[in-house]
C-alpha cells in the first residue's frame, strides 16, 4: 500500500493520454465503513478544477492503463458453512442467502465448494469410502444431498451468474500411502483413478443442477497439517504427472469445460508455480493459479505474472479467526488485503467459510477459523465480521467484466484500487489505516476531496 503505482504487469495496456483526458461526467457517489457507519451512503462529492499542486494525500487515476478483468468475489460453501445455514428457519435462511448472494445485495458470485471433507466439516468423508476401489464402483455424492446441494442450487437460482469452483482437501484415504484422509501424501498408482474421481464429481454435481466451472488440484498442496485434518501433500513431480498424463487428457477427451487451477496455496510458492508453467506439456492444460494469503506477500504473485503475463490468477482463501477480539471491526485489514491482491493481478477474491457457529464449528481441524459471518447456534443471530464489511465495498459495486485501471499515490498508511465497470463507470476503493484525513482524487484536469475517518474504507463511484 502507498506505492506510487498499482504494481501488476499490464494486460492489454492502452494509451494513458487518450482515456485519462476525458473529464468525469457525474458527481461521486460514496459509501463509508468506519467506527460509526457500515457501508453507509454519504453525500455526493462534486468534482472541481484540479489545482496545480496536488493535495499531500492524494490518488491519481490513469484510466487508460488497464490490467486484469474482474470475475467477482465470494466465499466457501464448506460442509460446516452449509450445515450452519441449513439450521436457520426457512424465512431466516432465505433472508440470509439473499443478503450475501443476490445481485442486488452483496452479490457474492464467485464461490468455492469442497470435494469431500475439509477441516470445516461435520465429519471426515469422501465420495468413495472403504477398501481400495480403483474402478470407483462405490462413488456417491449422497452426503452432499442433505444440505450442501440444496443451498448451492438456491444460490444459483438467486444469482444465475454465480461461478462455482471446487477444491479437494484430500483424496479418499485408500488412494494415499497412509490410508487416511488425515495428512499424508498421494500414491501415484491411483492417479488415474483420482482423475476419474474428479470427473465423476463434476458430472454428479452438474446432474444436480450445480455446474462446477473450475477445480483446484489440491487445497494447500504442500502441507499435511500434521495429520490433524483432511490434507494431502503433492510433490511438484506428482502434480505435473497428474495434470499432464491423467486429468488434463481426461478432461480433453471427455470435452469437460471445467478449468484446472493449480497451487491453491500461499504466495511463497511462486517459484514452484513458475517452474510448472515453464513446462509446455503442463501449460497445455493449465492457465490459472489459485493463491492463499497466509504466508508471504501479495507482490510475490506479480513475479508469476511477469514470467507468464497471460496466466490468470485467483485469490481462493483468507480466513477470519472467531477468537479475534477485532473479528467485527477489522475491515481495514481485509480491505488492505483485497486491495493488494487485486493490484497484484488477481481476477477474483474468495474468503474461507461463508459461515460458522460462534465457536468456529463444525470443525475437524485444529484452527480457530471463523466465517464471513457467525450464525449463533442457539439464537440464530447473524454476526457480521469486519471481513464481511470489507467485501461489501468490493462485491457490491465492482461488476463482472470490470477492468482494473492504474491508480497512483505516494500517501502512507493508505490503500487504493480502481476499476472501470462495463459501460465506463469508475469504482475506486480507498482504505485508510491511519488517522482521519482528506484524500484528494484526481482524474484528468478534475479533482475531488474525500473526507475519511481513521480506520475506514470508502468506495467511490462515478460516470
Amino acid at each position: 500500500m502507498g506505492a506510487l503505482s498499482s504494481g501488476a504487469s499490464s494486460l492489454g495496456k492502452a494509451s494513458a493520454f487518450s482515456s485519462n483526458t476525458l473529464p468525469p461526467q457525474s458527481d461521486i457517489s460514496v459509501w463509508f465503513t468506519n467506527d460509526r457507519e457500515r457501508f453507509a451512503s454519504g453525500e455526493k462529492i462534486p468534482w472541481q478544477p484540479a489545482s496545480e499542486t496536488p493535495a499531500p494525500d492524494s490518488v491519481r487515476l490513469v484510466t487508460g492503463n488497464q490490467f486484469q478483468d474482474i470475475l467477482g468475489f465470494g466465499g466457501c460453501f464448506s460442509d460446516a458453512a452449509c450445515f450452519q445455514i441449513s439450521q436457520l428457519g426457512p424465512e431466516r435462511r432465505e433472508e440470509f442467502l439473499h443478503d450475501l448472494f443476490h445481485p442486488s445485495a452483496m452479490n457474492l458470485n464467485v464461490n468455492r465448494t469442497c470435494i469431500g471433507a475439509a477441516d470445516s466439516a461435520t465429519e471426515v468423508f469422501s465420495y468413495d469410502e472403504g477398501e481400495p476401489d480403483p474402478e470407483l464402483k462405490r462413488f456417491s455424492i449422497e452426503h452432499d444431498r442433505a444440505y450442501i446441494l440444496p443451498i448451492l442450487r438456491r444460490v444459483r437460482e438467486m444469482n444465475p451468474d454465480v461461478f462455482y469452483f471446487s477444491s479437494p482437501w484430500s483424496p479418499p484415504g485408500w488412494m494415499k500411502w497412509n490410508k487416511s484422509m488425515l495428512g499424508g501424501s498421494m500414491s501415484r498408482q491411483y492417479l488415474s483413478s483420482y482423475a476419474q474421481y474428479m470427473l465423476k464429481f463434476i458430472q454428479a454435481y452438474g446432474a444436480e443442477g450445480v455446474p462446477i466451472q473450475a477445480i483446484t488440484t489440491q487445497n494447500e498442496i504442500d502441507t499435511d497439517q500434521h495429520g490433524q485434518m483432511p490434507a494431502c501433500t503433492w510433490s511438484q513431480e506428482c502434480e505435473t504427472e497428474f495434470i499432464t498424463d491423467h486429468i488434463g487428457p481426461l478432461f480433453e477427451k471427455t470435452g469437460t469445460p471445467t478449468k484446472i487451477w493449480i497451487l491453491d496455496h500461499n504466495y511463497v510458492y511462486w517459484g514452484r508455480v513458475i517452474s510448472e508453467l515453464d513446462n509446455p506439456d503442463f501449460r497445455r492444460y493449465v492457465n490459472s493459479v489459485a493463491w492463499h494469503g497466509y504466508v508471504g506477500v501479495p507482490s510475490m504473485m506479480s513475479k508469476v505474472q511477469a514470467a507468464h503475463p497471460e496466466v490468470e490468477m485467483y485469490f481462493t482463501e483468507g480466513s477470519t479467526d472467531y477468537n479475534d477480539p477485532h473479528y467485527k471491526d477489522d475491515w481495514t485489514k481485509w480491505s488492505s488485503t483485497y486491495t493488494d491482491v487485486l493490484n497484484n493481478g488477481c481476477r477474483s477474491i474468495a474468503a474461507w467459510n461463508v459461515a460458522t457457529d460462534e465457536h468456529g464449528k463444525p470443525n475437524i481441524g485444529p484452527y480457530p477459523c471463523g466465517g464471513i459471518v457467525i450464525i449463533n447456534a442457539h439464537t440464530q443471530e447473524v454476526i457480521r465480521s469486519g471481513q464481511y464489511w470489507a467485501l461489501a465495498h468490493f462485491s457490491r459495486l465492482m461488476k463482472r467484466g470490470a477492468r482494473r485501471v492504474e491508480s497512483q499515490s505516494e500517501a502512507t498508511t493508505f490503500g487504493h484500487v480502481a476499476v472501470e465497470n462495463p459501460g465506463g463507470q469508475k469504482v475506486l476503493v480507498l482504505t485508510n489505516t491511519g488517522s482521519a484525513r482528506t484524500i484528494g482524487i484526481y482524474q484528468g484536469l478534475k479533482s475531488a476531496a474525500v473526507p475519511m475517518k481513521e480506520n475506514s474504507i470508502a468506495t467511490l463511484v462515478w460516470n
